[in-house]
């Protein structure tokens, strides 16, 4: 990948923002223009999110070149769109190194650059931090400005409207910048993307543009501002106490640059509404945003036969929906990954995608369950920990029964610290009444996911891997007793207890240290009857785990031998009390030594000791 001053003059020179800003505005254009071109050829050589940058070359340009950051706070809500921050922010000739191993992160770090002012990767954040920068800034005294982009799909989450209902009445310098793009990864639902819809269309009415030209310029050049409320559209955002500008178009860099000077010499809290395309400037991705919001790393040919985890999933719920009317489906946002797009299209009647919102798809899913309905919450790892609290006191308390199915559970890779799904087993064991299940291939994960959804006692969980399989014929559905372990061989003195995916690594160990290899299938509840059996007849108990070791299935094992008195020593394998860092899944596991030679190797050398 070349970046030179030949192919991208204008970007070459500002790639750092002190040059940015030394730019005629009338170069600003081209220099929109080889920002697209440099981010398609990055992402076309690294991989990663793609559609969401190229929709905010223009804003993030003007902001660059408005601002004065990074004494300016500028932040950014999930950061899939950060790709042309980081280009603009001295970062240009590393961009390719972007989500690998020890490259750039793929979401703005605190620790990568001081032009990232907060670390980010999940949704709905950046109003509350900003809110608290402008509270200090104006504490501070020295006109510190706090600007927050913050997409429409992002607006949905209850945080941000926590942040908006705090905002405004504190009444301090905050400029949130929605980014309109009317999606999430997803297409947007819900009202709010109706309300955003109606604003833009109130906008393309010609007398309504003048009239809303006439009340905007009332705000920036009266000596007393007119209060937001009498724009007659009436925004939701006005009635929350902001100054509502907007809808403009977000691609015109002329249009935003003119506005963000005005802001930029005002008191008070804003929100500027630009809409933008998702995608822009590349016509596949504007086209089918949700196909190009990321571009996946090209993966070794599998065989056909072999389907991901989440089509699991998807193909189990279609199966079991054909039979059972009461069966209700719920995403945050998280359709197509997930792998229910085709119950989707099946099933719309059973189906609810309730846009970003955690909480309230746990407590929604406890209402349904409540009426007499079977609710099956579809959701990754790392966002079920914002939904914590809810499945505490909404579900677990209540013993109500709903299936969770958790995807991506353990290592996921190059999106890096923020989705590494390794706590859920720590935080979940805690909570009494669940059943807690670890599929290690893709029929056990079948078999659970029956197992869990027929469990009427309370909340069950299926976690499962983000990828691919290992090929297992599906079976015929079975539920399975609860707590049942299962041996895939008989050995001497060493015992490996599996919960998970690793199974396939463990068996490498195992035969060649003649070791017992047990599945466990079940981290809650524990299979107590497997354990005593082979603590009469083994020496050496080793725990293996995709996920932390403080709290995790192996801190299980380790409360119940203890509480028995069964003077054994055990080694537990799982991933150290650290966040993850990026990097493919084979990449991390062969760091922290839960690929075969790595697991084999941490026997081997405990043994020894």
């Amino acid at each position: 990948m070349n970046f030179n001053s030949k192919k991208y003059p204008v970007l070459y020179f500002a790639s750092s923002v002190e040059n940015l800003r030394l730019l005629p505005i009338d170069q600003l254009p081209q220099l929109c223009f080889e920002l697209r071109e440099y981010l398609l050829e990055v992402v076309t050589f690294s991989k990663g999110h793609f559609a969401s940058g190229l929709g905010v070359v223009e804003i993030t340009v003007a902001l660059h070149y408005i601002y004065n950051t990074p004494f300016d706070n500028l932040i950014w809500d999930i950061g899939h769109q950060a790709y042309p921050h980081k280009i603009l922010t001295g970062r240009s000739k590393r961009i390719k190194s972007i989500r690998k191993k020890n490259g750039l992160h793929s979401f703005p770090c605190r620790e990568e650059s001081e032009y990232d002012i907060l670390n980010v990767g999940h949704s709905s954040t950046s109003i509350s931090a900003g809110l608290g920068m402008s509270i200090a800034a104006l504490k501070e005294g020295k006109n510190r400005k706090t600007i927050c982009v913050i997409g429409d799909g992002a607006m949905t989450a209850g945080m941000a409207f926590e942040a908006m209902n705090h905002a405004g009445t504190i009444k301090s310098n905050l400029l949130v910048i929605l980014n309109d793009n009317q999606m999430s990864i997803s297409k947007n639902v819900g009202a709010l993307s109706n309300h955003l819809e109606f604003l833009r269309n109130y906008r393309k009415n010609k007398n309504n543009r003048k009239k809303i030209d006439f009340f905007q310029k009332q705000l920036f050049f009266k000596k007393k501002n007119i209060n937001s409320n009498f724009f007659s559209f009436n925004s939701i955002f006005s009635n929350l106490g902001f100054k509502y500008l907007g809808p403009f178009d977000g691609h015109n860099i002329f249009s935003i640059i003119d506005i963000l000077k005005k802001i930029k010499c005002k008191k008070g809290t804003y929100l500027l509404h630009l809409v933008t395309k998702k995608g822009k400037g590349y016509l596949p991705a504007e086209l089918d945003p949700i196909k190009w919001h990321s571009i996946p790393p090209r993966s070794p040919l599998v065989s056909e036969s072999v389907i991901s985890y989440s089509d699991v999933f998807g193909s189990w719920l279609c199966e079991i929906a054909k039979s059972d009317k009461k069966l209700i489906a719920i995403t945050p946002a998280m359709c197509e990954s997930s792998g229910i797009l085709k119950f989707s299209r099946l099933f719309p009647n059973q189906y609810f995608d309730v846009a970003i919102a955690e909480q309230h798809a746990v407590t929604f899913a406890a209402g349904l369950s409540i009426s007499g309905y079977k609710p099956i919450v579809s959701i990754y790892s790392t966002f079920l920990q914002r939904a914590y609290d809810q499945f505490i006191h909404d579900v677990a308390l209540q013993k109500l029964a709903i299936l969770f199915a958790v995807d991506r559970g353990g290592i996921v890779g190059n999106d890096g610290e923020t989705h590494q799904g390794i706590f859920d087993l720590a935080y979940l064991r805690c909570i009494p009444g669940i059943v807690i299940m670890t599929p290690s291939d893709e029929n056990e994960c079948r078999q659970m996911l029956y197992t869990g959804y027929m469990h009427n006692k309370g909340p069950s969980v299926v976690r499962y891997p983000k990828g691919n399989g290992i090929g297992a014929l599906l079976m015929p559905m079975n539920k399975i007793p609860l707590g049942q372990s299962l041996i895939k061989r008989m050995g001497k003195k060493i015992a490996i207890l599996n919960f998970g995916t690793l199974l396939k690594n463990a068996f490498f160990s195992a035969n060649s240290l003649d070791a017992t290899l047990v599945d466990m299938r079940f981290v809650k509840p524990l299979d107590k009857n497997m354990i005593l059996k082979l603590s009469s007849n083994h020496q050496f108990f080793i725990t293996l785990e995709e996920g932390v070791i403080s709290g995790g299935a192996g801190s299980a094992v380790n409360e119940f031998i203890m509480v028995k008195k069964i003077l054994l020593p055990v080694l537990n394998i799982g991933l150290p009390d650290t966040f993850i860092p990026q990097g493919t899944q084979e990449e991390i596991r062969h760091d922290y030594q839960l690929d075969k030679e790595g697991i084999h190797k941490q026997i081997f050398y405990w043994l020894r000791q």
